[in-house]
């Protein structure tokens, strides 16, 4: 399996790099106001990726600051709770399990 992903990967870089050879031609990129960015064809599209994972990266941080505070608010509460003495949790109908933070995988419990 290892041998297959390096082979996948492989594949895809010769393939971007056969773009990349094919696409050497000079490309004119035109802004507002008569400015104009003049480039090979495969700068333009890299330039056109990176400014795309920019804007995707900065629309994702409101999301990802929300869940990361709740994330740092989750285990406090979690915690005050005083453990249940053992008579009357005999008694008691069982409850639904409760997820620790032991049980989520390490990317989740630093709130990533």
């Amino acid at each position: 399996m290892k041998y297959l992903l390096w082979l996948l990967k492989a594949a895809i870089f010769f393939t971007l790099f056969a773009f990349a050879l094919n696409n050497q031609h000079d490309a004119t990129v035109y802004f507002f106001f008569g400015t104009y960015w003049r480039a090979p064809l495969v700068l333009v599209v890299l330039a056109a990726f990176a400014g795309g994972l920019v804007v995707g990266a900065l629309g994702m941080l409101p999301g990802w600051w929300k869940h990361r505070a709740a994330a740092a608010q989750a285990p406090a509460s979690t915690e005050a709770q005083p453990p249940a003495p053992a008579a009357t949790a005999a008694a008691a109908t069982p409850a639904a399990p409760t997820i620790s933070a032991t049980d989520l995988p390490a990317v989740r419990q630093h709130g990533l």
